[in-house]
This record gives structure tokens, sequence and C-alpha cells, in this order.
């Protein structure tokens, strides 16, 4: 067979798989009889009140000299974790502002991080390939460093997130750029459950973000730079739950609901979306405005759900932060365009265990937590 041939066969093949995407797409649509925001408009729902003065931000946490890429936050809620490209993790008090670690990393690209279920212990992770884990409660070496109590190796990809299984300490999952997550037991560091990989349910490109429901933390669900999102059940490793398109772009961030029923994801298509986990069918999308310099769409880098889901927290490549109202799809902030609010690139925010602050932080190598006001306790 030629080599004009063969090309001819290839262009023929990618018309027909472009074809079959477009019938999917048109399939999944006629499906979709109504969305959130229509449905609520529908029984009168507006978009909440909510003004600047609602979201201020009380502390700005500084210390770090590179770019910060991930934090989380205790259960207990006065404790902030973050990593940065200065091959550090910082933990913090954020009542007082003050550090109360810092450990100098073996690898100084680093990616995730994230605090274990009892506060004693944090992980991390990164270009490495490895999750490293860190007791806090370890004696400190010469150098003053804390020593690694465990690494957790058997990727074949760089680390992109990690998240301790709720209420337990010594269960952890990673995601990496092999296209598989991974279930680990870190008193051993072995391997329980491989997702993906050699199965054909797996993702097909990195994975670059897992989220765990914490209402049934069988359930996690993972996001990839194969533009989808996918369900996974901690028992049945061999294949996912379900798999849910709309995204056209990788997508770099997932979140479950506070109900466990719904997740999020956000994406570099710009938008973020939200997926009802049992019928596989997307229940609304949250589209940003094109930047007025470029035409552009940022990418959505990271996003959290405040206490009752009312609210959609999603962080931006431009420095944006928008505040979503969940409801009907509107957005009811943008702390970017507040006082005090990030001069870079926004990588990575979180809400507090009470719900009453909001961790954003960025490539201006600073961490900022947003309080809120008195009257908005519960949102």
């Amino acid at each position: 067979m030629s080599v004009a041939e063969l090309k001819e066969r290839h262009v023929a093949a990618t018309e027909q798989v472009n074809a079959l995407r477009e019938r999917l797409k048109q399939g999944r649509q006629s499906l979709l009889d109504t969305d959130v925001a229509e449905y609520a408009k529908s029984h009168g729902r507006t978009a909440i009140s909510f003004g600047s003065t609602d979201l201020v931000c009380c502390r700005t946490l500084q210390g770090h000299t590179g770019k910060v890429y991930s934090l989380d936050w205790t259960p207990e809620r006065n404790r902030i974790v973050s990593a940065s490209q200065d091959g550090r993790l910082i933990v913090w008090n954020s009542l007082t502002s003050q550090k109360t670690h810092a450990i100098k990393l073996h690898c100084a690209w680093v990616l995730t991080c994230a605090f274990s279920p009892n506060g004693q212990s944090v992980a991390c992770g990164g270009l490495d390939s490895a999750c490293s884990i860190y007791n806090l409660n370890s004696q400190v070496e010469r150098d003053g460093n804390i020593p690694v109590a465990r690494v957790l190796t058997g990727h074949k990809g760089y680390v992109s997130a990690c998240q301790y299984v709720p209420d337990q300490d010594t269960r952890l999952i990673t995601s990496s750029g092999d296209q598989t997550c991974v279930l680990w037991d870190v008193t051993t560091g072995q391997r329980i459950s491989v997702f993906g990989g050699e199965f054909p349910s797996g993702h097909t490109a990195d994975v670059l973000s897992v989220s765990i429901n914490t209402s049934n933390s069988n359930m996690f669900v993972s996001g990839s730079c194969d533009a989808t999102a996918r369900l996974w059940d901690a028992r049945i490793a061999s294949r996912a739950v379900k798999i849910y398109h709309g995204h056209e772009r990788d997508v770099n961030t997932v979140k479950f609901f506070p109900d466990g029923q719904r997740f999020g994801t956000g994406s570099d298509d710009g938008t973020c979306r939200l997926f009802d986990m049992r019928t596989g069918h997307q229940l609304q999308v949250y589209n940003n405005q094109p930047s007025n310099n470029d035409n552009t769409v940022p990418s959505v880098t990271s996003i959290a759900f405040s206490i009752s889901g009312r609210l959609l927290f999603a962080g931006y490549a431009n420095g944006d932060c928008y505040v979503w109202d969940t409801l009907v799809a509107e957005m009811v902030l943008n702390l970017g365009s507040l006082q005090n609010s990030h001069e870079g690139r926004i990588t990575c925010l979180g809400l507090s265990a009470d719900g009453s602050a909001l961790c954003t932080g960025s490539w201006d190598r600073n961490l900022k937590i947003w309080s809120f006001g008195g009257h908005r306790r519960v949102i």
C-alpha cells in the first residue's frame, strides 16, 4: 500500500471518527431537556445577593520563594499546607499567619500536597513520580528538616494529585501522568489497586486531578487530558463506573458536590461543568467570558464548592477567581477585581472545613485567606 493510499485511509477514518463524535454529542444533547439554571429560573429563583464586602482578603501568607502549586486545609480548620516551586512544603496557622513547619523536599518540582485526616501527616508528589509522606511529629534532623516517613513508588509518570481517603490515615489515592490512579496503603507503601492503564475504560491521557466522595469514600472521580472525567469504585479497579463527556480540552480539576451525588469539573476550555453522578448527564455549564486582550478564554485551574453547594469558586489562569451561583449559573463576584487580590495565575484554592474561609494560591508566591461576612456564615 502506497503512502498516498495510507493518507487517504487516515483522512477517511478521521472523518468517520469525527462524525461519530458529533452523533454522540447530539444524542447526549437530545436527552438534556433542561439544565439547573433553566429549571431554577422557571421556579422564580434569582441569583443570590453577594457583594464585595461579603468576602474580603483578611490575610496574605508570605514565605514561599517560588510559585505556589497546591494547598490543603486540615479538618480542624485552622491549618493549611502549601507546596511551591521553591521545593518546600509549608504548614501555616491560618489564624496567626505563622509557619509551624517548613519542609525542604528532595525533589523541588512538587505539584500536589494533602493533609492526612488526623492532621498529623502531609503527603506530596510531583515530577519525581513518587508520593512522599512526612510525619509532622517526627524528630527534626540536624539540618532542621523533617525526614521522609514513607515514599510511595510505582507510578511511571509524574504525580499530579493526591488525596487521603476520608477518615483513613492509611489510605491515599494518587493520579499520574502515566494515565492511571492508584490506591495506596500508606503503612506498607504498597499499591492496593490501579485504576486505568491497560484496562479499556481507563483514561487515554495524563490524569490531572482526583476527588474522593466524602459521602461514600469508595467512589472517586478523576479528570484528564483526554477531556473526560471518570467515576471509579475503589472496590472495582478493572473498569471505570462511568465516563463523563462535555469538555473540549484538558480537565484540570474535579471536585465532588457536598451531597455526594454530583461533581464539578474545570477545564482548559475555560468552562466549569456540573455532572450528575448517577445519570451521567451534564447539569450545568459555567462559562467564562473571553479576555479583553486577545479574545481567549482563560483556563480553569481549580474549583471548590461552598458547604451548601450554592456557590462554586473557580480559579483561572489569568488571576481571576470567580464565585458562581451554581443554581442559576451566574457569576456573582470576581475576587480578582477586589483589593489585595493575586497578581498572577491562580493555581489552587480550597475551603476550610467549616466553610468560613477560602484560601487561594498563586504564581505570585503568596496564599490569601478570604473571610466571609458575619451575616453569611453558611453558604
